[in-house]
């Protein structure tokens, strides 16, 4: 459900966002009213989730549709967007190919950037393949136009980013992609922590990095 394109309804692409914030609630990747999510579905309108609702308790109707200057097209359930949208809508503008945002709050990922730990990108290979280099903002204030302002340099050239003491936005061709780069970075964020807890933390070997990173760009290059 969470993969889809050009072609696909936009009554499925509400059940993706609806099924998306599900499986971040029961995940632990989101909790209480935090977080947001977002499709693109055309070069007009955005479906995007509304402020001050839990992603686990979300119905259908209650997503709203903005255009790209973050104005309500229609509504169904008298919400207003996400405080989040000028974040969002970032994104948007700068990456055209890309159709899901997904702002979460994982507890350990959020952990790295408030005790001021860059993310482990060279700690296990699974992150040097898929995603590269994960890039922390500098503090900005949530719910603001200053949110767009601190990914704006950051998000042209990456799928995942932590906020500084504000959770990640991971973004992709559909909320499958967004979601994976999520648990991914959460996952490493755990091991970084309880490797922290035995003492010791080892990372790739330098040159196995570089193959690692030449491997990925291989892949991308659809070679």
């Amino acid at each position: 459900m969470l993969r889809f394109n050009d072609s696909t309804h936009e009554s499925d692409l509400r059940k993706a966002i609806i099924e998306c914030g599900r499986i971040c609630y029961e995940k632990g990747l989101l909790t209480s009213n935090d977080g947001n999510l977002s499709i693109r579905l055309d070069n007009r309108r955005i479906l995007i989730t509304p402020a001050g609702i839990s992603k686990s308790r979300m119905q259908p109707n209650d997503l709203l549709l903005i255009d790209y200057d973050g104005e309500l097209l229609s509504k169904f359930s008298g919400g207003k967007p996400s405080t989040e949208t000028p974040m969002h809508l970032e994104v948007y503008k700068q990456r055209p190919e890309v159709r899901a945002v997904l702002h979460a709050h994982p507890i350990f990922a959020t952990v790295l950037t408030v005790s001021d730990h860059a993310f482990p990108v060279d700690m296990l290979p699974e992150v040097l393949l898929t995603l590269g280099e994960v890039p922390i903002t500098r503090y900005a204030t949530p719910s603001s136009h200053d949110d767009a302002d601190a990914i704006r340099e950051l998000i042209q050239n990456h799928d995942a980013l932590l906020l500084r003491q504000h959770g990640s936005l991971t973004i992709g061709k559909d909320l499958e992609a967004a979601l994976t780069h999520l648990e991914r970075i959460e996952h490493v964020a755990e091991v970084y922590w309880r490797a922290q807890m035995l003492g010791i933390v080892k990372r790739i070997p330098e040159g196995d990095i570089e193959n690692l990173i030449k491997l990925r760009e291989w892949y991308q290059s659809g070679m």
